[in-house]
């Protein structure tokens, strides 16, 4: 069983990035600039928020963080979002998810720059993906693609599962691999809670990716001896033998599923670090266009 280390596969994807990035610094005088949004004070947000400020900094980008209060209304974060699609010197946003429950989601991200959505959640950067068009990727469903390619992982002609149909994940990934070329021509079945005998549709997949949010849902008897197992999963879950009272859990058991695979990432440090890895990626491409002044299409 062989370790899909994000971590290791990242940073060594990182060093590609921060020689481009000085390249271009050098080139026009100016610094490649990703933009954050967070809202409230969730912890794992501040994580990821504070991993990616750490990440920009590593490869000679600048960052910048807008912190809001969790009681902010629609329409003030909607103002900070057109403020910094206005601002010449930002390359790219993100708007760190989740948001509190007042305020809407779809319609913050229908609100962001189709040339600054990074994250490549914008309903026009989706509709260019699955059209095969120039387009800013999912950043988790890209770094899953980077991480099997990273460790030579064969997708032509496997029949890969995903457990999970959401905008963010399941079906943007779902596309990715099912396209022609290089790190896809996979044949994809996309699982979610209606889905009729499971276990047994996992049991014949080449590739399983679990994205569903469920600790320790993937049990050994859903994975075929030698198969790929990609945990997108990250929960906290009690645990009262450690100091915090609480342990990081993906959607895979993975005590009793890694012994059966040939290759599995870890939780943490498997899929985290290449969503970072997209977004950086994603930054720079914004970053040339904007200053080479390639128009996306936009609504």
């Amino acid at each position: 069983m062989i370790l899909l280390d994000g971590k290791i596969a990242a940073e060594a994807m990182k060093k590609d990035i921060a020689r481009e990035v000085a390249r271009w610094t050098c080139e026009w005088g100016r610094r490649p600039h990703l933009a954050a949004i967070l809202v409230g004070d969730n912890p794992a947000s501040q994580t990821y928020v504070r991993n990616k400020e750490n990440d920009c900094r590593q490869v000679g980008m600048d960052s910048s963080l807008y912190r809001l209060s969790s009681t902010i209304s629609q329409e003030g974060l909607i103002e900070c979002v057109r403020t910094i699609n206005e601002d010449p010197d930002i390359d790219g946003l993100i708007v760190q998810l989740p948001l509190p429950d007042h305020l809407d989601e779809q319609e913050i991200i229908g609100a962001i720059d189709p040339s600054k959505d990074v994250d490549g959640f914008h309903p026009v950067n989706v509709g260019c993906m699955v059209l095969g068009l120039p387009s800013f990727v999912s950043a988790t469903p890209a770094g899953i693609v980077d991480l099997l390619q990273y460790y030579n992982i064969p997708t032509q002609g496997k029949e890969c599962v995903i457990i999970g149909r959401s905008n963010i994940v399941g079906k943007p990934l779902a596309n990715l691999l099912s396209r022609k070329g290089q790190g896809g021509d996979c044949t994809v079945t996309l699982c979610h809670s209606r889905t009729i005998d499971l276990p047994k549709i996992c049991r014949r997949a080449n590739i399983i990716v679990a994205a569903l949010g469920q600790p320790g849902f993937l049990k050994a008897n859903m994975v075929k001896e030698g198969a790929v197992v990609i945990d997108v999963g990250i929960s906290r879950v009690e645990d009262k033998t450690t100091k915090s009272g609480f342990r990081l859990a993906g959607d895979v058991d993975f005590v009793q599923v890694a012994p059966r695979c040939s290759h599995i990432t870890p939780v943490p440090g498997g899929v985290g670090p290449m969503t970072r890895l997209s977004l950086l990626k994603n930054t720079l491409q914004a970053a040339i266009e904007r200053k080479l002044n390639v128009k996306r299409i936009r609504l």
